[in-house]
């Protein structure tokens, strides 16, 4: 008896989905192309909205600036909710054996009460500046048109709360398991002049309605200045200073701000090369934003910072803006 084994290859009938096929063509389409672009409703809606009846629920007008097509922009890193999870969840697991590893190890105990000052003075207050740029990032992406627009802002609201729970930890650390420290970063944040330049500049974003603005004012020019000062330099002049072991606790910062600028830099690249318009606009927002920025941390590069810190800063920064087709405002 022979047996006589046959194959079929059946032929697909569909390459994608109805949405991807009709922007990219009737071809594979990647899971970022599918979770990511035009899946917002932009038609047909119910009813407008009853605290801004002169908007509908996703409506591309809540910002000045103006682009033919909000999908043109997209995220280098290629993030939809589950490459996101999957990537924060590799960077979470490093920075838990960071701790754990300080932890068991009591390695801030050998930190002396300079040190200790340094780090209360300058980090632990900053993660109340981090719930602020939470909420500022969770009203862009619920104000923003885009489904690849709001997605990288609602990644980026988690994000920082991640890392101001991650800056609440630090505080626990340095004392012992006891709110102390905490409590007292609180009134710097509230009553410290230093720092009230700072409190103000997060509070007005805060009210910021144009959501293209706020991204401006938090996500370029505050992050763009307050990361490099406060996570790069301090851990520079702690290394330097024999206090290395603090920068375990706060890699997970400046790996993540490397990453983040990424898609700030490619979302305002599209946008400004739009047209001249929109140029300008995006201009004028990081002219009024940038001193002000400058001026809060010039108060906090102070209070025991390396007095060229601030001014390399503001020269990297001005050079990332350049590299955008944008200028910057140096200190």
């Amino acid at each position: 008896m022979s047996v006589e084994i046959k194959t079929t290859t059946v032929e697909t009938i569909r390459n994608t989905f109805s949405h991807t096929r009709r922007r990219f063509g009737d071809k594979v389409a990647s899971r970022y192309q599918e979770a990511s672009f035009d899946l917002e409703s932009a038609t047909n809606f119910h009813y407008r909205p009853l605290w801004q009846p002169d908007k509908l629920l996703n409506d591309a007008t809540r910002t000045a600036v103006v682009m033919a097509d909000w999908y043109a922009v997209s995220d280098p890193r290629q993030y939809y909710y589950g490459a996101y999870v999957q990537a924060r969840a590799k960077m979470q697991e490093n920075a838990e054996h960071d701790y754990a590893f300080c932890e068991k190890r009591d390695m801030l105990a050998g930190l002396s009460s300079t040190h200790v000052e340094l780090i209360s003075k300058l980090l632990l207050p900053l993660r109340h500046a981090e719930m602020g740029a939470n909420m500022n990032n969770s009203n862009i992406a619920a104000d923003g048109f885009g489904t690849s627009v709001t997605q990288m802002h609602m990644f980026q609201a988690m994000d920082r709360l991640g890392i101001a729970q991650y800056l609440s930890r630090i505080g626990l650390m340095l004392d012992d398991g006891d709110v102390l420290l905490l409590a007292q970063a609180k009134q710097q944040w509230l009553n410290d002049p230093a720092w009230q330049g700072m409190r103000r500049y997060v509070e007005d974003t805060l009210v910021v309605r144009d959501w293209f603005e706020l991204t401006v004012a938090q996500n370029l020019v505050s992050d763009g200045l307050v990361y490099p000062l406060l996570f790069h330099k301090l851990d520079e002049q702690l290394t330097a200073n024999g206090a290395g072991q603090v920068g375990m606790l706060t890699e997970f910062m400046r790996l993540w701000f490397a990453e983040s600028q990424r898609w700030v830099d490619a979302l305002l690249k599209t946008v400004v090369n739009e047209s001249a318009a929109n140029k300008a606009l995006v201009q004028g927002w990081i002219d009024h934003w940038s001193p002000r920025a400058v001026e809060a941390l010039q108060a906090l590069a102070a209070l025991g910072l390396d007095p060229s810190a601030l001014d390399a800063v503001c020269s990297e920064f001005d050079s990332r803006l350049k590299k955008l087709g944008l200028t910057g405002a140096q200190a």
